[in-house]
C-alpha cells in the first residue's frame, strides 16, 4: 500500500510539472532575450555623461539667466526646458547683448503715454537678479538732480532694444550702495556716445571706489564688505569696523557644502549649454556682423 501511494504521488507531481513546463520555458527564453537587448537608459545616461559642452566657461557669466535657481525646492526640469525655448525665441526677435553689473545701458521700450509710443532710458546697471523668464536688471541715473531707477524684465515684450553704451565691470556684483553715494557717481548723459571695444579684448574692470553721503543710509554697506566703497571712509566708521572683526566668518570660503548648495552642478550646466549653445553662437555671429556694419563709414570725396 505504501509503495502504491508513493507511486501515485510521484505520478501526480510529474503531470503537474508537465503542465507548467512550457510556461517555464517561455519565461527562460524571455529572460535570455531581455538580457541580449541593450539597455537604453544606461546607454543614454552614458552618452550624457560622456558628452561635453562646447560652450566656453564664460557663458555662465555672460548669460546667467539660463542657469536655474540652485534651490532644489524650486527646480522643475520641464518648466526650465520650456523657459529656455521661449528665451531663445525672444532673443531671435530682440538683440540682447552681453552686459554686466556696472555697464551703462540704453533701453528702448514701448510706452503708450509717450509722444511716439516709445521711450528711451540710459543708466548704469546696479543689479541683476532672478533667472529664466523672470530675469531682470535695474538701471539708475540722476536726471535734473533727481535720482531715477528703472527695473526692467530682460525678456519683457515691451522691450524693443537694449544697447550697451559702455561695457565694463565693477568691483562688486551689487551696486545698490550708489543710492547712498554722491550723485556724481550715478549721473550719465542720456545722449552719450557708444564706446566700442576692440574685438577679442577682455571686458575692463573699473576700480572706482565711491564716496558715500553722511549717514543715515538705506543699509549698513560698510558691514557687507563692499569693495567699491572708499577704504578711507570705511576705516573712519569705527563701529562697523569692530563689527566686521567680531562677526567675520573666514571659514566660509572653505565650506564646500555651502558652495555646492549655491551653485548648479557642472554636469547639469553642460546639459543646459549644449541645448542653447548653437543658437547663441549664431546670434552672436549676427550681432558681430551688425556691429561691424555700424562702425564702417563710407569715405566721402573732399572738394
Amino acid at each position: 500500500m505504501a509503495l502504491k501511494l508513493c507511486r501515485s504521488i510521484f505520478s501526480s507531481e510529474i503531470t503537474s510539472f508537465s503542465k507548467f513546463a512550457p510556461r517555464l520555458k517561455y519565461v527562460r527564453n524571455s529572460a535570455t532575450i531581455a538580457d541580449t537587448v541593450p539597455k537604453t537608459e544606461d546607454s543614454t545616461s552614458d552618452k550624457r555623461k560622456g558628452r561635453k559642452s562646447m560652450a566656453p566657461l564664460e557663458f555662465r557669466f555672460i548669460y546667467p539667466e539660463f542657469l536655474p535657481d540652485p534651490d532644489p525646492l524650486r527646480r522643475n526640469y520641464i518648466r526650465e526646458k520650456l523657459e529656455r525655448i521661449d528665451m531663445m525665441n525672444r532673443r531671435e526677435k530682440v538683440d540682447i547683448p552681453e552686459f554686466y553689473v556696472g555697464s551703462i545701458l540704453a533701453v528702448k521700450y514701448s510706452d503708450r503715454h509717450a509722444q511716439g509710443k516709445t521711450n528711451r532710458f540710459v543708466g548704469i546697471c546696479i543689479l541683476r537678479e532672478n533667472c529664466g523668464l523672470r530675469a531682470e536688471f535695474t538701471l539708475r541715473n540722476v536726471i535734473d538732480h533727481q535720482p531715477i531707477e528703472m527695473r526692467i524684465n530682460l525678456y519683457d515684450p515691451v522691450v524693443q532694444n537694449i544697447q550697451v553704451v559702455r561695457l565694463e565691470k565693477r568691483l562688486d556684483e551689487d551696486l545698490r550702495y550708489l543710492r547712498d553715494a554722491l550723485p556724481k557717481y550715478s549721473t550719465f548723459d542720456p545722449d552719450m556716445e557708444v564706446e566700442i571695444l576692440p574685438e577679442g579684448s577682455e571686458v575692463p574692470v573699473n576700480p572706482l571706489q565711491v564716496v558715500m553721503k553722511p549717514k543715515p543710509w538705506d543699509f549698513r554697506w560698510a558691514r557687507s564688505g563692499m569693495k567699491g566703497i572708499s577704504k578711507l571712509q570705511q576705516s573712519q566708521i569705527k563701529k562697523d569696523r569692530m563689527w566686521l572683526e567680531k562677526f567675520s566668518r573666514p571659514w566660509e570660503k572653505y565650506d564646500l557644502m555651502d558652495e555646492y548648495r549655491k551653485v548648479i552642478p557642472e554636469e547639469e550646466q553642460n546639459e543646459i549649454w549644449t541645448d542653447v549653445y548653437s543658437k547663441l553662437h549664431e546670434l552672436e555671429i549676427k550681432r558681430r556682423k551688425m556691429s561691424r556694419k555700424r562702425t564702417f563709414f563710407i569715405p566721402k570725396k573732399s572738394g
